[in-house]
C-alpha cells in the first residue's frame, strides 16, 4: 500500500518496492531498530570474525525474506503492466558499515579499521552480503521487479583509491551475476571521482547525487548508460516556484540528451511539502524537449 500511495496521488513512471536494505543483515541474524533519538541501531556490534562466520548462510535469505517476493508479486499484479516496478537493495559496503559500526555513524571508524588491518575478515563479510544480496534481487526478479536499483549510499566515505576494493568490485559481482536482460541501476553518494569506473560496472543506469553538475556527467559518460537524477532534495522544503525554477532549469541543462531519468539526488525528506512535490511532477511531466 505505501509503495503505491505515491502514484494514487502523482503521476509518476515507477513505483519502487518499500522496504529497508537491512532487512539483509536481519535475514543473516543481525537484527536492527530505529533509536528514539533517530538513525539506526543493531542489535548488536559485528567485532570478531567468530560473529561474521556464525551470520545465516546467503541461501537462507529468500526464505526469510518471503514476504519481499509475495509484495512484489501483488505489486505486479495490482500495476497490471501500468507502471514499471523498481527492486532495490542496500550495497555490500553500506550493509556492512552498519553491521560493523553497530548503526548509524559519523565517522564509520570500526569499518576502515576492519577494512585496513583485517582485511581477510572484512573480505569474509563483504562475500557473505555479496552472494546475500545477489539471491535477494534474484527472488526479487522472479517475483516481477522490472529493474534493480542498488543503493551504495556510504561509498563516499572511504578513501577514493579504495573504493574498488572496498565497494565497486563486490557490486561488479552482483551485476555480473543477474539476468543481464534486467537493467540495473547504481545510486552511489559522494562518489563523483568514480563515476566512469561505476559506468563500465555492468549497469544500465547511474543515478547521481545533487552534487554533481548532471550534464557534465551524461557527456562523460558513453551514450549506452542512461543517468538519473538529480535534483537536490532539501529543495521540495521550500516553495513551489522555486522548485519550478530548479526543475526547469535542470531540464534545460539535459535538453537535446537522451537516456535522462529525472529523480530527486538522494531521498526525499520527510519536510518535503506535498504542494512542492506537486509543483515538480507537473514541471517534468508538462516540459517539452
Amino acid at each position: 500500500e505505501v509503495t503505491l500511495q505515491p502514484l494514487q496521488r502523482f503521476a509518476l513512471d515507477a513505483a519502487i518496492l518499500f522496504s529497508d536494505i537491512l532487512v539483509i543483515p536481519e535475514a543473516l541474524g543481525q537484527g536492527y531498530h530505529f533509536r528514539d533519538e533517530g538513525g539506526i541501531g543493531m542489535d548488536y556490534r559485528l567485532d570478531t570474525r567468530a560473529q561474521i562466520d556464525a551470520l545465516a548462510p546467503a541461501d537462507a535469505v529468500p526464505d526469510r525474506l518471503h514476504y519481499v517476493a509475495e509484495a512484489l508479486t501483488l505489486l505486479k499484479q495490482e500495476l497490471a503492466g501500468s507502471h514499471a516496478l523498481l527492486g532495490f537493495g542496500g550495497s555490500p559496503w553500506t550493509l556492512a558499515t552498519y553491521m560493523v559500526e553497530g548503526g548509524s555513524s559519523r565517522d564509520f571508524e570500526r569499518i576502515k579499521q576492519l577494512f585496513y588491518t583485517g582485511r581477510a575478515d572484512f573480505d569474509a563479510l563483504l562475500e557473505k552480503l555479496t552472494t546475500a544480496l545477489i539471491a535477494y534481487f534474484r527472488m526479487q526478479i522472479a517475483a516481477g521487479a522490472d529493474a534493480i536499483q542498488i543503493f551504495d549510499s556510504w561509498g563516499g566515505i572511504i578513501a577514493g583509491p579504495d573504493y574498488e576494493a572496498a565497494s565497486l568490485r563486490w557490486i561488479r559481482q552482483i551485476v555480473a551475476a543477474l539476468p543481464r536482460e534486467i537493467p540495473i541501476i547504481l545510486f552511489a553518494k559522494g562518489t563523483a571521482p568514480h563515476i566512469m569506473d561505476q559506468a563500465f560496472a555492468g549497469i544500465r543506469v547511474l543515478s547521481v547525487d545533487w552534487t554533481n553538475d548532471l550534464i557534465a556527467v551524461r557527456r562523460t559518460l558513453p551514450a549506452s548508460i542512461a543517468v538519473q537524477g538529480n535534483l537536490d532534495p532539501v529543495l521540495l522544503n521550500t516553495s513551489p516556484d522555486i522548485v519550478v525554477r530548479e526543475t526547469t532549469r535542470l531540464l534545460d541543462s539535459m535538453r537535446g540528451t537522451a537516456g535522462h531519468v529525472f529523480n530527486l539526488g538522494h531521498g526525499i525528506m520527510p519536510q518535503a511539502k506535498i504542494e512542492c512535490m506537486q509543483a515538480l511532477v507537473d514541471t517534468v511531466t508538462g516540459w517539452k524537449s
